[in-house]
């Protein structure tokens, strides 16, 4: 007997915010709650999202596994290569969110990252950040040079050490067990700039709809006066991991995170 599919459910909402044009795409339908990030000019970095996004996009409505995952995640990297050649920029995305599979026959979130883009889980009120930024003023944080503080402010914080659309061909993944009362936040960096991680955490934590809880911290952002665009995805799940399937709280899938060391030379066009 086929292994029942996880059974999930969120919204997802943006706002151009202090731009000319959005350059953020998202997908928030079952199975997939993504957030791209664009980045490359006003026509590149747009075309460069949603072209990860449209590899994700295959996914939707239908059972996924973590093979199916990673495959979409190249896809979008071929997708976003194009893109490049057909605008004749170095146009290139951040990626994170989650895609509910099935694994070993059970439920799970497949959590991805590549850029700086956030995915973080709600348990009970307490916001913990799932992916690690790949970032330049990151390494300095993991390093002990600057306090996160410090790092938001810092003049090289938008350097990315990762994106899609450069010559790293792999992405951050883990295994995430669904839970009880989880809730998973994703996020593009607007709102990351304007609001704090214990805010997230206390808005996310008191709004039961998913699409009210996301509109409400972009329009917090927006009100705060964001200069960037403003994505926010909102997911929950009714389907639970098995306790003894998930013994490792959040196992990583495929090879360990990689160690980025070398900045990829992309700078975001916000100072």
């Amino acid at each position: 007997m086929s292994a029942a599919a996880p059974e999930v459910a969120g919204a997802g909402v943006t706002a151009v915010g202090g731009r000319a044009r959005n350059e953020d795409a998202f997908i928030a339908q079952a199975p997939v709650y993504v957030v791209a990030d664009g980045m490359g000019g006003h026509l590149a970095g747009a075309e460069a999202a949603w072209a990860a996004m449209e590899a994700f996009q295959r996914l939707v409505g239908g059972a996924a596994t973590p093979e199916d995952v990673a495959r979409a995640h190249l896809e979008a990297r071929r997708n976003v290569t194009k893109v490049q050649i057909e605008v004749g920029a170095a146009s290139g995305t951040t990626l994170t969110g989650a895609v509910a599979v099935t694994h070993a026959g059970h439920p799970w979130w497949m959590v991805v990252n590549v850029g700086d883009s956030r995915t973080y889980a709600l348990d009970g009120g307490e916001l913990r950040q799932i992916t690690v930024d790949h970032s330049h003023v990151q390494e300095l944080v993991d390093a002990g040079h600057i306090t996160p503080a410090q790092a938001a402010v810092h003049p090289d914080r938008n350097i990315l050490t990762r994106a899609v659309g450069d010559d790293i061909p792999e992405m951050d993944a883990w295994l995430v067990p669904q839970v009880p009362g989880r809730r998973l936040v994703v996020a593009s960096d607007g709102l990351l700039k304007e609001v704090e991680d214990r805010e997230i955490g206390e808005i996310a934590g008191l709004i039961g709809d998913p699409e009210t809880a996301a509109a409400a911290l972009v329009d917090l952002a927006v009100e705060r006066g964001a200069t960037d665009n403003v994505t926010v995805v909102v997911a929950d799940a009714t389907s639970v991991t098995p306790t003894g399937a998930a013994a490792a709280p959040w196992p990583v899938w495929g090879d360990a995170p990689r160690e980025d060391t070398t900045p990829s030379l992309r700078r975001r066009g916000d100072a």
